[in-house]
């Protein structure tokens, strides 16, 4: 769902709470849609997110402190200038629309007072964050959009501000409810009552019309052209309902989870009613706090795969160039398995010299290979002797030999690259820091991926591995990435400790310390979906993991990073869970 204009306003009056008067003291720019304000005031320091995300554009207040970039983008380094220390006097949203201003009186580089203004812009995949000057002419935005982008609205330094063109909707907070009803009537063809109320109503979201539409018709499916009196005069008292919780932002912050998985799936300020038991619903503090929590976890994996986004298409290429390599030599080893009837031609040929006239294109002779002394027909090359044409026969089934040998060895070197590749791919499908990132960016190089990067002065800093417990006590250890999963397994670990992986499923290393204790089967248990957590099956039911002795783990002699082999193992089937999944 987007944050529509109406849970808009709820989150703006919880902002002007305690957010007024308070000092710009810091601002940063994670990434290319993202704008963190950290803010002095009355209640604490706090992080104001100006997020423009194409699937979840929003403003609140957040407790995460997101990962900056090594150095800041140069529209941070002109805000920080620009509203250092400004002091945030206003904010204001135009009408139930959402476009939100933030007005902070600041002072320029002579010392005169001067007021700026954040335009946050919350449109889709057009939402945008624009700094404006107190004469309404831009500064600059997070998103430029000029000539080749619009052609009815550019968003330029040094040009005027210009709000969005405003849709031509009602808000309810302005507009008697028998006059939102009669526009709801009236709206162009014959359409279900909520599809005619997102069409008539500014600000309002899809969950929202839903509802109005099951509290006024409690389920029975009429048009809005078929609406009867007492239909009117009930939508009429339940858009005034409406309109009051906005006017006094007594709405609830609600998240909507599906009972069959307990996944959120939505987010409202009123109580729904319309999916009666399937769902359920969870309060939160605030609204800040409710949206915080809802794009999170998304966000986070959004920004990663941004970040990632290079790294993900060099794998892809050296996967679909291992593949097609593999093939081709898989097809030229199927040609070397007819090898043997080269040698049985060349001896035939050497049989019958004497009966070879030279020049002569083909031979017919008894093949004494086969139990009936079969006739068998052999070409020869006319421009040499018969019996260089028995030698060539000899050579191509030595050169054929020798082909499916160094091709079964190199298709076997591309089919482990292709695990390994693999391997990558699961790493960095469960990358959630910019540090993580950097160990599996120097991964790449160190494999010759990608080429060395020369900002990456020293090597990153390697993080500590992942770190759990046992409801029975042990430690359990689980690698970030490859070559941690060395480390970890190699290095770190006792020849005593028991190690954990997905059977035939890329994954991490996953170590339990035994301490010199004997290791409980409740333990293996919850370390083995522990590990297939931390895998390719993480979404996966039954998961087939193995687990053995450290010291029955090897590295083979050139073998890539978080490839081993191992011995004595057994495999237990497992659901994948952390410990505070409710194991």
């Amino acid at each position: 769902m987007a944050l529509d204009g109406m849970m808009l306003h709820h989150v703006i009056n919880e902002l002007k709470t305690s957010a007024l008067d308070a000092r710009v003291y810091q601002i940063h720019q994670p990434n290319r849609d993202e704008i963190v304000m950290q803010l002095r005031t009355k209640d604490g320091n706090k992080r104001l997110l100006l997020s423009t995300r194409a699937n979840s554009p929003r403003v609140h207040f957040t407790k995460y402190n997101l990962e900056n970039p090594a150095s800041p983008p140069m529209l941070c380094m002109l805000m920080r200038k620009k509203l250092g220390g400004g002091k945030l006097v206003d904010i204001r949203q135009a009408g139930l629309d959402r476009v939100i201003s933030f007005d902070f009186d600041c002072v320029n580089e002579l010392g005169d007072k001067v007021r700026i203004t954040v335009v946050v812009e919350i449109m889709g995949k057009y939402s945008n964050v624009i700094f404006v000057d107190e004469k309404g002419i831009i500064i600059d935005a997070l998103k430029r959009v000029d000539m080749t982008m619009s052609s009815q609205r550019l968003v330029l330094p040094n040009l005027p501000y210009e709000y969005p063109v405003p849709q031509d909707k009602l808000n309810i907070l302005l507009t008697a409810p028998e006059k939102v009803v009669e526009s709801i009537i009236s709206t162009p063809g014959e359409k279900t009552l909520n599809k005619a109320i997102l069409g008539a109503v500014q600000g309002i979201s899809p969950i929202i019309c839903r509802e109005l539409e099951h509290l006024t018709l409690g389920g029975r499916d009429l048009s809005n052209k078929k609406l009867g009196e007492d239909d009117k005069i009930k939508l009429a008292d339940e858009i005034k309902k409406l309109s009051d919780t906005i006017l006094t932002s007594s709405g609830k912050p609600l998240v909507l989870y599906h009972k069959s998985d307990a996944k959120p799936f939505d987010i409202s300020f009123i109580d729904i009613g319309q999916y009666g038991s399937l769902c359920e619903s969870r309060e939160y503090d605030s609204f800040c706090e409710l949206l915080d929590s809802y794009y999170i976890e998304r966000d986070s994996a959004d920004r990663m795969r941004v970040k990632a986004a290079d790294l993900s298409r060099v794998l892809t290429n050296l996967v679909n160039r291992t593949t097609n390599k593999i093939n081709i030599q898989k097809r030229e080893l199927e040609k070397c398995e007819d090898r043997e009837q080269l040698r049985i031609k060349g001896d035939l040929l050497q049989a019958n010299l004497y009966r070879i006239e030279r020049g002569a294109e083909s031979v017919t002779v008894e093949n004494f290979y086969d139990e009936n002394n079969a006739p068998i027909e052999i070409k020869l090359n006319p421009a040499i002797s018969p019996a260089q044409n028995a030698q060539k026969y000899y050579k191509d089934y030595n050169k054929a030999k020798t082909a499916q040998q160094v091709l079964t060895v190199q298709i076997k070197k591309a089919e482990d690259e292709l695990v390994y590749l693999d391997s990558l791919r699961d790493t960095l499908s469960r990358v959630k820091s910019e540090k993580e990132l950097n160990q599996i960016r120097l991964e790449f190089m160190e494999q010759g991926y990608i080429k060395q990067n020369k900002s990456m002065k020293k090597k990153p800093a390697q993080l500590p591995p992942l770190e759990y417990k046992t409801s029975d006590g042990f430690r359990v250890l689980v690698g970030r990435n490859n070559r941690q999963n060395d480390q970890l397994t190699m290095k770190t670990a006792n020849n005593r400790d028991i190690w954990l992986h997905t059977k035939d499923i890329p994954g991490s290393h996953t170590i339990v310390e035994t301490m010199g204790k004997e290791i409980s089967d409740t333990a293996i248990i919850e370390a083995a979906r522990i590990a297939a957590y931390h895998s390719k099956a993480k979404d996966s039911t039954n998961v087939p993991v193995d687990y053995t002795l450290v010291k029955y783990v090897s590295k083979p002699v050139g073998a890539k990073p978080g490839m081993v082999i191992f011995t004595n193992n057994r495999t237990v089937y497992v659901d994948p869970k952390l410990p505070s999944d409710d194991m």
